[in-house]
Protein backbone atom coordinates (compact mmCIF):
# COMPACT_ATOMS: atom_id res chain seq x y z
CA UNK A 1 0.00 0.00 0.00
CA UNK A 2 2.89 2.35 -0.79
CA UNK A 3 0.65 4.70 -2.76
CA UNK A 4 -1.59 5.51 0.21
CA UNK A 5 1.39 6.00 2.49
CA UNK A 6 2.88 8.36 -0.08
CA UNK A 7 -0.36 10.38 -0.18
CA UNK A 8 -0.40 10.63 3.60
CA UNK A 9 3.25 11.65 3.63
CA UNK A 10 2.64 14.35 1.03
CA UNK A 11 -0.36 15.69 2.97
CA UNK A 12 1.66 15.86 6.18
CA UNK A 13 4.55 17.54 4.36
CA UNK A 14 2.23 20.15 2.81
CA UNK A 15 0.65 20.98 6.18
CA UNK A 16 4.10 21.20 7.77
CA UNK A 17 5.35 23.48 5.02
CA UNK A 18 2.35 25.80 5.29
CA UNK A 19 2.72 25.96 9.07
CA UNK A 20 6.44 26.68 8.92
CA UNK A 21 5.93 29.48 6.39
CA UNK A 22 3.20 31.05 8.53
CA UNK A 23 5.29 30.81 11.69
CA UNK A 24 8.29 32.30 9.90
CA UNK A 25 6.24 35.18 8.50
CA UNK A 26 4.64 35.95 11.84
CA UNK A 27 7.76 35.61 13.98
CA UNK A 28 10.11 37.56 11.70
CA UNK A 29 10.39 41.13 12.95
CA UNK A 30 9.81 43.71 10.30
CA UNK A 31 12.19 46.59 10.16
CA UNK A 32 10.46 49.92 10.14
CA UNK A 33 12.02 53.35 10.33
CA UNK A 34 11.87 54.89 13.75
CA UNK A 35 9.89 57.87 12.45
CA UNK A 36 6.95 55.57 11.58
CA UNK A 37 6.54 54.56 15.21
CA UNK A 38 4.61 56.95 17.36
CA UNK A 39 6.10 57.66 20.77
CA UNK A 40 4.52 55.66 23.59
CA UNK A 41 2.67 57.88 26.03
CA UNK A 42 2.54 57.08 29.74
CA UNK A 43 -1.21 56.42 29.72
CA UNK A 44 -1.21 54.47 26.43
CA UNK A 45 -2.71 50.95 26.35
CA UNK A 46 0.36 49.56 24.56
CA UNK A 47 2.63 50.49 27.46
CA UNK A 48 1.30 47.56 29.53
CA UNK A 49 3.29 45.12 27.42
CA UNK A 50 0.14 43.54 25.98
CA UNK A 51 0.63 42.16 22.48
CA UNK A 52 -2.06 43.08 19.99
CA UNK A 53 -2.58 40.93 16.91
CA UNK A 54 -4.27 42.22 13.82
CA UNK A 55 -7.60 40.67 12.80
CA UNK A 56 -5.98 39.62 9.49
CA UNK A 57 -3.52 37.38 11.32
CA UNK A 58 -6.33 35.84 13.39
CA UNK A 59 -8.29 35.24 10.20
CA UNK A 60 -5.28 33.51 8.66
CA UNK A 61 -4.93 31.31 11.73
CA UNK A 62 -8.62 30.40 11.59
CA UNK A 63 -8.33 29.50 7.89
CA UNK A 64 -5.20 27.45 8.62
CA UNK A 65 -6.95 25.68 11.51
CA UNK A 66 -9.87 24.82 9.23
CA UNK A 67 -7.49 23.43 6.60
CA UNK A 68 -5.60 21.39 9.18
CA UNK A 69 -8.88 20.06 10.59
CA UNK A 70 -9.98 19.10 7.08
CA UNK A 71 -6.67 17.38 6.32
CA UNK A 72 -6.81 15.57 9.66
CA UNK A 73 -10.28 14.26 8.80
CA UNK A 74 -9.04 13.16 5.36
CA UNK A 75 -6.05 11.36 6.87
CA UNK A 76 -8.22 9.60 9.46
CA UNK A 77 -10.66 8.50 6.73
CA UNK A 78 -7.79 7.20 4.60
CA UNK A 79 -6.34 5.30 7.57
CA UNK A 80 -9.66 3.50 8.03
CA UNK A 81 -9.87 2.77 4.29
CA UNK A 82 -6.29 1.44 4.19
CA UNK A 83 -6.87 -0.76 7.24
CA UNK A 84 -10.05 -2.16 5.70
CA UNK A 85 -8.34 -2.76 2.36
CA UNK A 86 -5.39 -4.52 4.02
CA UNK A 87 -7.81 -6.78 5.93
CA UNK A 88 -9.60 -7.64 2.68
CA UNK A 89 -6.31 -8.39 0.94
CA UNK A 90 -5.27 -10.74 3.77
CA UNK A 91 -8.64 -12.48 3.45
CA UNK A 92 -8.13 -12.81 -0.32
CA UNK A 93 -4.69 -14.34 0.27
CA UNK A 94 -6.19 -16.89 2.69
CA UNK A 95 -8.87 -17.77 0.14
CA UNK A 96 -6.27 -18.28 -2.61
CA UNK A 97 -4.09 -20.44 -0.36
CA UNK A 98 -7.11 -22.51 0.75
CA UNK A 99 -8.20 -22.97 -2.87
CA UNK A 100 -4.67 -24.03 -3.84
CA UNK A 101 -4.58 -26.61 -1.03
CA UNK A 102 -7.85 -28.05 -2.33
CA UNK A 103 -6.52 -28.15 -5.90
CA UNK A 104 -3.38 -29.95 -4.76
CA UNK A 105 -5.51 -32.42 -2.78
CA UNK A 106 -7.37 -33.41 -5.96
CA UNK A 107 -4.10 -33.58 -7.94
CA UNK A 108 -4.71 -30.38 -9.92
CA UNK A 109 -2.07 -27.70 -10.45
CA UNK A 110 -2.45 -24.79 -8.01
CA UNK A 111 -3.30 -21.33 -9.24
CA UNK A 112 -0.53 -18.76 -9.23
CA UNK A 113 -0.74 -16.38 -6.30
CA UNK A 114 -1.14 -12.80 -7.59
CA UNK A 115 2.02 -10.83 -7.00
CA UNK A 116 0.03 -8.03 -5.32
CA UNK A 117 -1.23 -10.41 -2.62
CA UNK A 118 2.15 -11.84 -1.59
CA UNK A 119 2.88 -9.08 0.99
CA UNK A 120 -0.39 -10.00 2.73
CA UNK A 121 0.47 -13.64 3.18
CA UNK A 122 0.18 -14.91 6.73
CA UNK A 123 2.64 -17.73 6.00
Amino acid sequence: MGGDETVLGVLIAVVGGVCSVLVARISTPRERPAVDRPPVADGDDDAGGELKVSPEIWRRFEVLEQKVDHLTAVVETKKVEVTTLERLLRQAMRIVRRANRRLVAVHEPPEEVPRELIPYSID
